[in-house]
């Protein structure tokens, strides 16, 4: 599959933007981990996909550097409040589960990679963790931007798309990284 049809896919597949960026060119910021740490959404150390379980952030960087190619994606969504944490959470389920076609696509094209949701796992809930049992689907859990430490921000600028919003509407941001 060619960068070009990738990002196609990507956007057939219901991304409002996409686009494939060299992974030596994301930006790491290990102090986006206290982001994680303030726990805001309730998943820091009780999630195999969020820290501390789910690596160090430059275990993290380098589960990213191994592959050459990121395909980034963003999905826009309409909230009435940032502080609606459903509708947050609704969003970020979808966008998720559309990142989960677009990588089963890109594999089936023989790219396996790394997959980076915009959020933590959410394939049981609870995690596994929280029972103290391992993982159900070691191979298909995902971790968020904030835990590999990615400055989302740049990563947006780097691709030429749009950040910011404003207060009804809201960009989520995931990757797939390949070779």
């Amino acid at each position: 599959m060619t960068e070009k049809e990738s990002v196609q896919c990507a956007l057939e597949q219901g991304f409002a933007a996409a686009a494939v960026l060299d992974t030596d060119k994301i930006v790491f910021d290990p102090l986006f981990r206290r982001f994680c740490e303030e726990n805001l959404c309730g998943q820091y150390d009780a999630n195999y996909s969020c820290p501390p379980t789910c690596g160090s952030p430059e275990e993290m960087k380098q589960r990213v550097l191994k592959y050459r190619k990121a395909l980034v994606v963003q999905s826009v969504w309409d909230i009435a409040d940032y502080t609606d944490e459903a509708a947050i959470h609704r969003a970020q389920e979808g966008h998720n589960a559309v990142e989960f076609r677009v990588a089963e696509a890109m594999k089936a094209r023989g790219h396996d990679g790394l997959l980076v949701g915009s959020s933590g796992c959410r394939l049981c809930d609870p995690c596994a963790r929280k029972e103290g049992l391992p993982c159900r689907y070691p191979t298909l859990r995902y971790s968020c931007m904030s835990a590999y430490c990615i400055f989302v921000e740049a990563l947006a600028k780097a691709c030429g798309m749009p950040y910011n919003y404003g207060a009804a509407r809201m960009g989520l941001f995931g990757l797939y990284a390949f070779d």
